[in-house]
């Protein structure tokens, strides 16, 4: 059953790469109308970032990227040439037939073609118009462009992930994952949506600005909030917990377990099961705020008592004792999990090259307006035609015409 939740919504989604799709992706696995605007011919960047690229029936690669798959489900593409003034007029019929705009141009760029908020507003007060920068639409770095990976650098999340000095392997590592890109979707979804629940009761859209590195500093959480505190900037830890001991991954004897000990009580219960019971009755054990302040004198206790068993063996010996802690999975592992396979993380989605596609589902589940996955990632240009005519009413010979003319 689609998702009827958000149908009443129209997207014109004028974003590419990563942050902008991921923000309008979630918009339409909740009922959205997401039409994505994209070059004619090269399409988003991330068409061609690959390998791997999708495989047709016979397995040959077919140019479309897993990068673009990831992000752009659920979508119609039109192509159109933004540069072009007759493709500057229709992204502006567009947008006065759509409740939202999501953009993640340079500032001041889409202001060349007529299509900036403070252009598109009169057409449509009540656009909700979603800008997404690397450092947000105000300040002496507004100009530049973002990327994750600096952002990660710039914003400090670099700074506290990783080894420490002097281990090996130690210095600053960004996450597996383009996560504040990530991040910065979900917040933009988030916003798009307050946005337009209070067009609700006003009638006015309003615009809304979105900067990676503003996302970045959010996402710090208690980090920067112990930092605002303490003013002293936290350190790397790698898999320790900078509040929480033992709270990290411990060596077995044929792999790696994540022990997550949350208070003294499970702490008390591991000591117990690990047949080291006076940990938890030692003065410098006996509370959390204690074992923070000694860790290392505990890290070098429990250490080679974790690598005496299998990660099986501790896993199946801390579950019933209510000792949270699991294996470290590879993507292999993940989707091979029986809770993931039982959650249906993973769901094949019909495509017109492949058959069907293997895509991640999204995690939203809601009773009574469950999310959509019908729609796979569009073809480049697969709803131009479609768009044209059922949205602004041109006729065969005028969308003709614009082919021709390489507008579309």
């Amino acid at each position: 059953m689609a998702s009827d939740a958000l149908a009443h919504v129209r997207v014109l989604d004028l974003s590419r790469v990563l942050a902008g799709p991921w923000a309008s992706q979630v918009l339409a696995d909740l009922g959205a109308e997401v039409i994505k605007v994209e070059r004619p011919r090269t399409g988003d960047d991330t068409r061609s970032w690959g390998p791997p690229y999708l495989r047709d029936a016979r397995g040959v690669e077919t140019g479309e990227s897993a990068y673009f798959v990831s992000a752009n489900r659920g979508k119609k593409s039109v192509a159109i040439d933004i540069a072009r003034p007759e493709g500057q007029s229709i992204v502006r019929r567009l947008a006065e037939r759509a409740d939202v705009v999501l953009e993640n141009y340079k500032v001041g760029a889409l202001a060349r073609y007529g299509l900036a908020y403070e252009q598109l507003a009169p057409l449509n007060p009540g656009l909700v118009y979603c800008s997404i920068t690397g450092f947000g639409q105000s300040g002496p770095y507004r100009s530049r462009a973002g990327y994750d990976f600096l952002i990660q650098a710039m914003g400090g999340l670099m700074s506290i992930t990783g080894e420490p000095e002097g281990v090996p392997g130690g210095g600053p590592m960004k996450v597996g994952v383009a996560i504040t890109d990530i991040l910065t979707g979900m917040y933009a979804a988030t916003a798009v949506l307050a946005a337009l629940a209070h067009r609700e009761r006003s009638g006015r859209g309003q615009q809304v600005d979105l900067a990676l590195l503003d996302v970045q500093i959010a996402m710090l959480a208690n980090q920067a909030e112990s930092y605002l505190v303490t003013g002293h900037a936290p350190e790397r830890l790698g898999n320790a917990h900078p509040s929480i001991v033992p709270y990290q991954a411990f060596s077995t004897r044929d792999g790696y377990i994540a022990l997550a000990v949350g208070n003294d009580a499970q702490f008390a219960r591991f000591c117990e099961v690990a047949g080291c019971p006076e940990l938890a009755r030692d003065a410098r054990f006996v509370t959390n705020a204690a074992r923070v302040r000694n860790r290392g004198d505990l890290v070098a206790l429990l250490a080679p008592v974790l690598a005496a068993r299998t990660s099986g063996d501790w896993i199946a010996a801390l579950e019933p004792a209510g000792v949270p802690c699991g294996p470290i999975n590879d993507l292999a592992q993940v989707f091979k999990d029986p809770q993931v396979r039982h959650r249906e993380m993973r769901v094949e989605v019909g495509h017109p090259l492949c058959g069907t596609v293997p895509m991640v589902a999204s995690p939203i589940r809601l009773s009574a307006t469950p999310v959509r996955h019908d729609a796979p990632p569009p073809m480049l240009g697969q709803h131009t035609r479609e768009v044209l005519m059922g949205i602004l009413g041109m006729d065969d010979a005028e969308v003709e015409e614009l082919r021709r003319a390489g507008v579309i």
